[in-house]
C-alpha cells in the first residue's frame, strides 16, 4: 500500500486529521503506540461493568456549533452539565466561585447586586496582570484564593500560583449568579456510547488503516515517504536537542463500590487543601448509565510520566519556540495537537486545529 499521509497518534487531533484526509480520498496510515485508539479520552467498561475514562474526566463543551455538528456526523448525544464542588474546612462550595459559594462560605444571604459589591471590595487590584496569582487576587481577593486555589494548583502543577501564567486561572470564571455549572458553553453534551465508540466511527472509512503497539520513533515508518502529521510530544520528535519540555503528569487510582448507588453528589469533587490527589469523578453522572454500584477516579498529579498538561509559563514557552522554528524546516512533517503544539487545550480545540491542519495540507502541494 502507497499511503499519502501517516498520522501519528489516534487521539483527538489525529483521528480527526485522518478522517478529513480521508474523506478527500487520500490514504492515510495511523500509527499509535498505545493498545487503543482515542487517546486520553479512551472509555471501556471495568470489570463490574461500569464505563469509565481511563485517563481521568473528559467533559464535552463548546460554544462552536460548527465543532458541534462536525462530531454529531460520529456519535449521538446525551445533555450534561457537570457540577464540581471544593471541599474546604468542613464543606463542599460550588466551583467557579458563585453567589452560592459566597454565602454558604461566610453565612451571608447577598443578591448578585450583594455579590458584586463584595468581589469588589475583597479583590486586590492589580493593573498588570501577568500570573495566575494576579488573575485570581484581582478577582476574588485574598482569601478565597487561599481557601481554593493555592493548595489546588501547588497540587495539580507542582508550582505557586504567582509561577503559573495567567491564562491558567483565567480557565475559571467567578460568577455573581447561582449557576452551579462548571462549564457556561452553548453545547454541553457527551457521546452517548462513549468516546472510544465515537472514535471508532472517526476512524471507520475505507482510506483508514490503524495500526495499534506502534511507537513511530523505534519503527521505520517515517521511510515510508508519505507526509508525516504528527500529534505526539514535540520535544520527543526531535529528540531534545532543546531540552525536555516540562509535563505534568497522572496517576489514576480507579475504584469500584459495589452496592453503592451514588459516591458522592455531583460528578466531580475537588479538594484543594487535604490528601494528595485533587479531585474525585464518578463516571456514572457522566456517563447517565445505571448500575447497583458505581465507580470513582481519583487523580494524583505527578512530575513525571506519560505527559497530559503542557506547563504554561514564559520560559517553556520560549523552549517551544525554538522546537517550532525547528519544525519549519521539517518539509514533509506537520505538527497539531496539545503535545505538538504544546498548548493546553480543550477537546473542541484540538478538533478545531485538527480540521485545519487538514484543510491546509489539502489546500498545498502535498
Amino acid at each position: 500500500m502507497k499511503w499519502d499521509f501517516i498520522v501519528v497518534g489516534a487521539g483527538f487531533a489525529g483521528a480527526v486529521t485522518a478522517r478529513q484526509l480521508a474523506n478527500a480520498g487520500k490514504r492515510v496510515l495511523v500509527v499509535e503506540k498505545r493498545s487503543h485508539i482515542a487517546g486520553n479520552a479512551y472509555d471501556e467498561f471495568d470489570e463490574q461493568g461500569v464505563l469509565v475514562h481511563r485517563y481521568g474526566p473528559h467533559i464535552f463543551h463548546t460554544n462552536s456549533e460548527r465543532i458541534f455538528e462536525y462530531l454529531s456526523q460520529f456519535t449521538k448525544w446525551r445533555l450534561y452539565e457537570h457540577e464540581v464542588l471544593a471541599k474546604v474546612n468542613d464543606g463542599l462550595f460550588p466551583i467557579p466561585i458563585n453567589r452560592e459559594t459566597i454565602n454558604r462560605m461566610y453565612d451571608l444571604d447577598l443578591d448578585e447586586v450583594g455579590i458584586e459589591d463584595y468581589f469588589e471590595k475583597v479583590r486586590v487590584p492589580i493593573d498588570n496582570i501577568q500570573t495566575s496569582e494576579d488573575v485570581v487576587l484581582n478577582s476574588v481577593g485574598v482569601d478565597l484564593c487561599d481557601k481554593f486555589f493555592r493548595g489546588y494548583t501547588h497540587k495539580q502543577w507542582g508550582l505557586e500560583l504567582s509561577e503559573l501564567s495567567a491564562g491558567v486561572a483565567a480557565r475559571i470564571p467567578t460568577r455573581t449568579n447561582s449557576d452551579c455549572r462548571y462549564f457556561s458553553d452553548k453545547y454541553q453534551y457527551m457521546p452517548i456510547d462513549g468516546y472510544t465508540k465515537m472514535f471508532e466511527n472517526i476512524l471507520n472509512d475505507k482510506n483508514i488503516e490503524v495500526r495499534l503497539n506502534t511507537d513511530f520513533s523505534e519503527s521505520d515508518i517515517s521511510k515510508l515517504g508519505a507526509h508525516i502529521v504528527y500529534s505526539g510530544p514535540i520535544d520527543v520528535y526531535f529528540d531534545f536537542c532543546y531540552g525536555k519540555l516540562p509535563y505534568r503528569s497522572l496517576r489514576f487510582e480507579h475504584t469500584h463500590c459495589a452496592g453503592m448507588e451514588k459516591y458522592q453528589d455531583v460528578g466531580t469533587v475537588n479538594f484543594p487543601n487535604d490528601y494528595d490527589y485533587t479531585r474525585i469523578t464518578e463516571f456514572k453522572y457522566l456517563t447517565g448509565q445505571k448500575h447497583s454500584g458505581t465507580s470513582i477516579v481519583k487523580e494524583y498529579p505527578m512530575s513525571e510520566g506519560d505527559p497530559y498538561y503542557p506547563i504554561p509559563r514564559s520560559d517553556n514557552e520560549l523552549i517551544y519556540k525554538k522546537y517550532v522554528k525547528l519544525a519549519e524546516t521539517e518539509n514533509n512533517v506537520t505538527f497539531v495537537g496539545r503535545l505538538a503544539q504544546y498548548r493546553y487545550y480543550n477537546m473542541d480545540q484540538v478538533v478545531a486545529a485538527a480540521i485545519k491542519c487538514a484543510e491546509k495540507l489539502l489546500n498545498s502541494s502535498v
